[in-house]
């Protein structure tokens, strides 16, 4: 197998690969849930008990006999499964990239088993999402769960980058710059997951004018019932069980949230391109061009009320986004090589 900077090349094929079935991924299930077929098939991981949709007349009677109140609606059902299949299918080429990194001992193994881990609980969260009738709680965690796979890989696919290419060893920077883009991340991260804590609750559409809400938003607010994150148990969280207020709660957070992000963003960007760096300039611009991108795409849902292919974007520009903050902070705050080593080796490392 052919090495570039003491690392085999079909890692970091498998890691290429894996970033854009993660993508994809991320993709369906987004798909899949603003389409409302997340329980589209009512058992895990097959569907009525078989392991693809049923079709033939006697696994449709099947069907009917383990799940007498529900109809099967092939639809939905194929659109969950197909979600399925990717997810199983990115998950063990996480597994076999976790395998080869410790095999080969080039990246340690710390970051390659974190992979794994999270492959195996968002595993769990995906049936929990079946089993408890799309809890909130439980489908903004497996929605933050593929985020934090798309971001371990990312950081992944650039160690291995670096040991391969002739990058310099670090980025000078002031410590004003690293605190700002670490809460830029940390801001970002916290917004994403009220986006999902919104689609979870079905609070999308609660707010249909610009710029916060309609009417008197203000005598709706109602922050107790709204983030209460363990909810009421009921037979099922289909379409939301929360009243009016909570969700337009939850919605004119998440736009408050948005404009905070922005601020940060652009006062990144700023402080970035000040840097005069290179590399720094080239991240910043990625991170504008997203940031443009997801403005966008959220008016877009508000003023065109949701439509499915919008919303599908908006969930993949929250993805791309994050990735790009994500690596302006892995320039500013990565691991390096110690001096006396080859600028290419992938090893022992210090911290400057």
């Amino acid at each position: 197998m052919e090495k570039l900077g003491g690392v085999s090349m079909g890692i970091t094929n498998l890691v290429r690969l894996s970033l854009v079935l993660t993508f994809v991924v991320i993709m369906l299930g987004a798909y899949t849930r603003l389409a409302d077929a997340g329980l589209g098939c009512p058992d895990w991981p097959g569907c009525y008990g078989h392991l693809t949709v049923p079709s033939e007349q006697h696994e449709i009677a099947l069907a009917k006999a383990l799940y007498p109140s529900l109809t099967v609606e092939a639809n939905k059902a194929w659109l969950e499964m197909i979600h399925r299949y990717f997810a199983g299918t990115l998950g063990l080429i996480v597994f076999l990239i976790t395998f080869r990194c410790i095999r080969e001992k080039q990246l340690g193994y710390l970051l390659p088993v974190s992979l794994s881990l999270v492959v195996v609980f968002q595993a769990l969260l995906g049936m929990w999402t079946v089993t408890m009738k799309l809890m909130p709680i439980v489908v903004m965690g497996h929605l933050l769960g593929g985020f934090t796979l798309f971001c371990l890989l990312s950081i992944l696919y650039w160690r291995l980058k670096e040991a391969k290419l002739n990058l310099p060893a670090q980025i000078s920077s002031s410590w004003g710059v690293k605190c700002l883009a670490v809460v830029t991340l940390i801001v970002l991260g916290f917004q994403i997951a009220l986006g999902g804590w919104t689609s979870s609750n079905y609070a999308a559409l609660m707010c249909t004018s610009l710029p916060i809400c309609q009417g008197d938003w203000v005598s709706y607010l109602d922050f107790r019932t709204a983030f209460d994150l363990i909810q009421p148990e009921r037979e099922s969280y289909e379409f939301g069980t929360l009243d009016y207020g909570a969700r337009m709660t939850i919605h004119v957070t998440h736009r408050f949230g948005a404009l905070l992000v922005t601020l940060l963003c652009l006062w990144l960007i700023y402080r970035l391109l000040a840097e005069n760096n290179k590399f720094l300039a080239k991240a910043a611009s990625w991170i504008g061009l997203f940031l443009i991108v997801q403005l966008l795409l959220g008016v877009s849902n508000v003023l065109f009320s949701l439509p499915l292919v919008i919303a599908v974007g908006h969930n993949l520009g929250a993805a791309l986004l994050l990735i790009s903050v994500l690596h302006v902070n892995y320039l500013l705050l990565k691991r390096v090589a110690s001096p006396n080593k080859h600028p290419n080796f992938v090893g022992k490392e210090t911290i400057r």
